[in-house]
């Protein structure tokens, strides 16, 4: 059986909101193994996160994985949010170590965790939580090397992490290639594949650019010249992701985890199409 869970982000506006939680109940009954609600640079975002974690737990069935970050905040400061989402029946925080809000080299808070391996030791160590990590098939953008994230990823595992989600890929071999690195180091906690479909192509390469990730050459050739032709755009976007899942489920993933950015037709659709959900299941609204 295939597993999926969805990430979302916070809203910043009434016309946001109302278009997140369309988003929300219209993946809800997939029954996701979980929902991450994610965090601005500098934890900008991370009022509205707690708002929405909150909601997901007091409105829905579903299980919210919280995103928390190392980035401006004492360790007394994180400590309270770890115990508030524990409070509020929340079982599951995304550590990250984060980005600075002007986007430039991380640095610690004076009196904050150094990174994402000392967050992790400390919710593992407080314990009650299941701890999602990151990983990057294509290299950090900040990171010397592959190998360099790769031994980061094992000194999450061996912190307390339960398993590690990618950052989205749009060339699936680097999905393979890192698998199999990542098994080759000895990291047994299961790796789950980012998937990011989206028919906004300009959108996407933008966010490539500033993660490190490679849009191939056949990718950009199937939406050139489509700038005005959503319709289109939305078909192969569709293609392009179930093609993608496909192809990582064939290979052993048992796992797929969803980047909606909040926009919930095209990821319901990969599913459907995938017989990843019950074809009588009707989304709801929130």
């Amino acid at each position: 059986m295939t597993d999926i869970s969805f990430e979302f982000f916070p809203p910043k506006s009434p016309e946001a909101e109302e278009k997140l939680w369309t988003a929300v109940g219209r993946l809800e009954p997939l029954a996701p193994d979980f929902v991450s609600v994610t965090y601005g640079a500098g934890g900008s975002t991370r009022d509205r996160t707690h708002a929405c974690v909150r909601r997901l737990v007091d409105e829905t069935q579903l299980k919210p994985a919280a995103h928390l970050t190392c980035v401006a905040a004492s360790r007394a400061d994180i400590d309270s949010v770890i115990e508030a989402y524990a409070t509020a029946g929340v079982g599951h925080i995304v550590a990250l170590r984060g980005d600075m809000p002007d986007m430039g080299e991380f640095q610690p808070h004076e009196d904050g965790y150094s990174g994402s391996v000392e967050l992790v030791e400390a919710i593992a160590a407080r314990g009650g939580f299941d701890i999602t990590v990151s990983a990057y098939p294509e290299k950090h953008p900040e990171s010397s090397s592959l190998q360099t994230d790769i031994d980061l990823l094992k000194a999450k595992a061996d912190a307390g992490a339960t398993r590690a989600i990618t950052q989205f890929v749009f060339d699936t071999p680097a999905h393979l290639r890192f698998r199999d690195a990542v098994a080759a180091a000895g990291i047994t906690i299961p790796l789950i594949p980012g998937i990011m479909p989206t028919t906004n192509f300009a959108g996407a390469r933008r966010m490539a650019a500033a993660c490190g990730t490679h849009v191939p050459d056949w990718m950009s050739a199937m939406y050139a010249g489509l700038e005005e032709d959503p319709d289109t755009r939305k078909h192969i976007a569709a293609s392009i992701a179930t093609d993608q899942c496909r192809t990582l489920l064939n290979e052993g993933f048992e796992h797929l985890h969803f980047y909606t950015l909040n926009q919930a037709d095209l990821t319901f659709a990969v599913c459907r199409i995938l017989g990843l959900c019950d074809s009588q299941q009707e989304s709801k609204p929130l």
